[in-house]
């Protein structure tokens, strides 16, 4: 079972490797391509590791189903068992958090509809009164469209240009449904430590993503980059919760973002350029999930085999360390 033991090694392993290759190809992708892998990363490396818990903690129940005794599974693989509890174990854990992290994003966002609700509308924005330098998107919520939320305070503090830049970022939030990439990148952080990295990343290039179409929207890179800055200097942004899924002008790291404004427009990359950064997302983010998926549907195969080798079939092995000369011929 040595070849067995180093996939799972190498499978759960692999998403720390992952990430950085995803962190760092972002980097040099303009923003919108930046949070569409960083996603897509996210969701394939958590895929991968609940394949890898699910064919471990099916081992058991698979050799039962093939009328392979345990017994004989433990005399050759003797930590089966625990395994497959650490791996149930894991999946009930990461089943519970996950609800749990769902709920807390709905629990949240019905309280900020509800803090709104004393906003004074304009079509699609809701001015809130008091004192509080803030601005957000507010994605919709039962049947209710979603809305730009600004505070008095920050009314008063942007020149009118300026208003037209921070309205357009928060429009770009929800234009772009920048909140269901959140949302799906901070569930996916649940089900392994080393994605919470691309949930940081993720913010950062979403707020990016909005910034360009803000720029673009008023023509001015440069009035885009003072708005930006005053507002992050002023916000409050008080009661904000890690991982909510609402996006604000205020939010990341603003002095990398206000740079980036003062540069020009960053451009998607072409033909062979194209090509070679989605070869390189792929091979290098989607190898977890793919080992994975293997891992699972290996295991099947796997003790399948071995139990028609066990069960009396002519010429059979005696044990299961000759099914695994069999399947990788060698001896461990």
């Amino acid at each position: 079972m040595t070849y067995v033991l180093v996939l799972i090694v190498l499978t759960l392993a692999i998403p720390w490797g992952g990430t950085v290759v995803a962190r760092r190809l972002a980097g040099v992708l303009p923003p919108r391509w930046a949070c569409l892998m960083l996603t897509g990363a996210a969701v394939l490396l958590a895929g991968g590791t609940i394949s890898t818990l699910i064919g471990l903690f099916h081992v058991p129940f698979l050799a039962s189903l093939e009328h392979l005794p345990l017994e004989q599974v433990l005399e050759v693989w003797p930590a089966v068992v625990p395994f497959a509890c650490a791996a149930g174990a894991a999946l009930l854990v990461q089943a519970v958090m996950l609800v749990r992290r769902w709920v807390q994003h709905r629990v949240l966002l019905k309280r900020a509809w509800l803090s709104a609700d004393e906003g004074v509308g304009d079509g699609d924005v809701l001015v809130v009164p008091g004192t509080d330098v803030d601005a957000f998107a507010l994605p919709g919520y039962r049947g209710r469209g979603s809305r730009v939320v600004v505070t008095s305070g920050m009314v008063r503090l942007l020149k009118e240009e300026e208003r037209e830049v921070l309205l357009a970022h928060e429009r770009a939030h929800l234009a772009g449904r920048h909140h269901l990439l959140s949302a799906v990148v901070d569930l996916a952080a649940v089900v392994h430590p080393s994605i919470r990295s691309l949930r940081e990343a993720l913010v950062f290039h979403l707020e990016r993503w909005a910034d360009e179409d803000a720029a673009a929207a008023v023509g001015d890179r440069r009035v885009a980059a003072v708005a930006i800055a005053r507002a992050a200097l002023a916000g409050t942004s008080r009661g904000r919760v890690a991982g909510y899924p609402l996006l604000s002008a205020t939010s990341g790291p603003v002095p990398q973002r206000v740079e980036a404004l003062l540069l020009p427009e960053p451009v998607a990359p072409h033909g062979s350029a194209r090509r070679a950064g989605v070869t390189a997302v792929a091979g290098a983010v989607a190898g977890g999930a793919v080992a994975a998926l293997a891992l699972a549907y290996g295991l099947h195969e796997y003790v399948e085999y071995a139990a028609r080798q066990l069960i009396g079939v002519p010429g059979g092995c005696s044990s299961m360390w000759g099914v695994v000369d069999a399947l990788v011929g060698s001896g461990g």
